[in-house]
């Protein structure tokens, strides 16, 4: 059995905690500056850096039933959760009608979608020279803000923006990662993150709707003509901050590695809570002296509990669409019993 690099576990909880916290912090994005900038730190790396893990691990692309698991994996849970996801809406927004969508993905949905999308490009791009892949990805990227139909339909907006960075990944190998994370890249790497923060603060004209990837130009307030500019901009801010972002991933087994594991479940659940929260008499209440941390606290406990056992044996069936961790969960309770009784 291949042991599991605690490298990556660590990178996805601490990715998936960071969905959680942007998720969480949104609703006060306009009324305090101080999660503004939080805000837009988050989001200059958190999907890239998603992203791009998740294309290193599709090596396995060529592989006989490789798509076939795909589809088992992505397409089958967004069917599921977008059914869950509009029902639970058409409750909580007490809305007239209940109409289903599989064309406009709820919430953050869109992920598996392009996720699977990514995975098929990789099939035509990695025919090519790597350096000709990625200038072709990033020039689509850039193009593709033009297009003004293109949003949040079917996610080809993201498909398009991010699919630099899962390319990237799938051509990364693991040293590349040990050579970001020495100690002379550590000291670099907080310097430019310093930098960027500053330019958040100093330059407060940067709409973070140009992070989330999902917009055409037209539709964020912008000159046409300089619209590419700007995505190139946010480029090259993305791929720093990923890099700097993976110099500081530990590489050691810590508390929180196990619920590395277990990222999809905390992705696809933490909205109903995340969308019950805003609007609520409890979001009001949160003192804005002390936000940033009490949110904090709130996001590392909501990571922590989705990704427990009892959260993942629970919602397997419907996120693997397996009940290999419901055997498990009985067969240990099975064991205990007997073990009481013998005792």
């Amino acid at each position: 059995m291949k042991k599991r690099d605690y490298y990556f576990d660590n990178a996805k909880f601490i990715l998936i905690f960071l969905v959680v916290f942007g998720h969480l912090i949104q609703s006060y994005v306009e009324t305090n500056t101080i999660i503004e900038n939080v805000y837009k730190l988050i989001y200059s790396f958190h999907m890239p850096a998603f992203i791009l893990v998740s294309g290193y691990f599709a090596k396995g692309i060529y592989q006989n039933g490789y798509v076939g698991k795909l589809m088992k994996k992505l397409i089958l849970p967004y069917l599921i959760f977008q059914i869950i996801y509009t029902i639970f809406y058409y409750f909580l927004l007490d809305k007239n009608t209940l109409q289903f969508d599989f064309l406009n993905p709820q919430w953050s949905l869109w992920f598996l979608l392009s996720l699977f999308y990514w995975n098929l490009m990789l099939l035509a791009f990695t025919k090519l020279k790597p350096s000709y892949a990625i200038a072709i990805a990033v020039t689509t990227g850039l193009v593709i803000g033009y297009v003004d139909w293109i949003s949040n339909y079917l996610s080809l907006s993201r498909t398009f923006v991010f699919f630099p960075f899962f390319l990237v990944g799938f051509y990364l190998k693991r040293e590349h990662f040990q050579r970001v994370a020495s100690h002379k890249s550590k000291l670099f790497a907080m310097t430019i993150v310093i930098v960027i923060g500053l330019i958040f603060v100093l330059y407060p004209g940067l709409d973070e709707k140009w992070l989330l990837g999902s917009k055409p130009y037209s539709d964020l307030e912008t000159v046409t003509a300089i619209g590419i500019l700007k995505r190139m901009g946010v480029y090259f801010i993305n791929f720093i901050m990923v890099g700097c972002f993976f110099a500081f991933v530990p590489n050691r087994k810590l508390f929180f590695t196990k619920w590395g594991r277990n990222t999809l479940y905390v992705y696809l659940l933490h909205g109903f809570v995340i969308r019950t929260f805003r609007g609520s008499d409890f979001e009001g209440l949160i003192d804005h002296s002390q936000t940033v941390i009490i949110l904090l606290i709130i996001a590392l406990g909501l990571t922590s509990i989705l990704s427990s056992k009892f959260v993942t044996v629970a919602a397997q069936p419907f996120i693997e669409l397996k009940w290999s961790r419901w055997k498990q969960f009985l067969g240990d309770m099975k064991d205990n019993l007997t073990s009481a009784k013998r005792a």
